[in-house]
């Protein structure tokens, strides 16, 4: 018989979720209120006073060029980022699930790059690739290619993907590694007893029963994609060359902190919240069907 946790009257319960409710509201639905309400107007050069505009930000913004341009750049962005996390990490959580000897070593180190910060991480790949002093970028130089980010929007995307899908792999791999470790050991056993190679194991047997896992995995790392990325940007190249690597929450701030055009700023924040949780439900009405719960 299942036995379940009752309260008696409603006091208790409410105290026990308001922490987290009065953290929603402060950090969440407050700001989220004031960037619809901002998107309405537009402020003068001095803050002192707006003009109630309705929807003329989102119409500017929408037939603005850049923001349009910022779009491409962001789905380019999130799914490069997605697939150079996720996929790494499979492979070593698979190879630490099989690994007998130092395997402690081994995922302890492959945990610690999720302890820095993206902006740090964005420092230390930005050194690594520096034109001048880089020294990845002089090892390249010693095989006749001149690598520049600074000038080429497509190194420069070609960077910040790698700055922002390295620290998230270990992420993934802890998340990858514990999926492995529930997997039944009997199942693996007795396909390899029929005969089944450890690839045809891996694809026809453990790789369905990670599914919800790697579900998750998914919109968390789409996520984390569109918004938590800034740090990595910012540093590295800070948008450039030419709005290469301009995604949509770079392109708030740049317009919104750099440029001062709060209204033209809000109404994209509420566009970015919008398309955000547009694509977690497409995720969930689509993609979920493949999960095997």
């Amino acid at each position: 018989m299942e036995k379940r946790v009752t309260f008696r009257g409603w006091l208790l319960p409410v105290i026990l979720i308001a922490p987290q409710v009065l953290i929603s509201a402060i950090f969440f639905f407050y700001p989220a209120g004031q960037a619809v309400y901002q998107s309405l107007f537009i402020p003068d050069p001095f803050g002192l006073s707006s003009q109630f505009v309705g929807l003329g930000n989102f119409e500017f913004v929408l037939g603005d060029k850049f923001y349009r341009a910022s779009f491409v750049t962001t789905a380019i962005f999130s799914i490069l980022v997605t697939l150079c996390s996720m996929i790494p990490a499979l492979f070593l959580a698979a190879t630490a699930d099989r690994l007998i000897k130092g395997s402690g070593v081994y995922r302890t180190l492959l945990i610690w790059p999720y302890a820095v910060a993206p902006a740090v991480a964005g420092v230390l790949w930005l050194f690594m690739f520096n034109t001048r002093v880089g020294v990845v970028s002089w090892y390249l130089g010693q095989f006749g290619y001149d690598w520049n980010h600074v000038l080429n929007g497509g190194e420069a995307m070609g960077l910040v993907v790698v700055a922002s899908a390295w620290g998230r792999i270990s992420y993934n791999f802890l998340f990858f590694f514990a999926a492995l470790q529930s997997v039944p050991r009997s199942v693996i056993e007795a396909a390899a007893i029929d005969g089944a190679r450890f690839w045809r194991r891996f694809f026809g047997i453990v790789l369905p029963l990670i599914t919800p896992t790697a579900f998750f995995l998914l919109v968390v790392n789409v996520v984390y994609a569109f918004f938590e990325t800034f740090g990595v940007i910012h540093t590295i190249t800070s948008g450039g060359p030419q709005q290469s690597t301009t995604i949509l929450v770079y392109k708030v701030f740049a317009d919104g902190f750099i440029g001062q055009d709060l209204g033209s700023s809000s109404a994209q924040s509420v566009i970015l919240l919008f398309v955000v949780g547009l694509l977690t439900v497409v995720q969930f009405k689509y993609v979920e069907k493949r999960v095997h719960y």
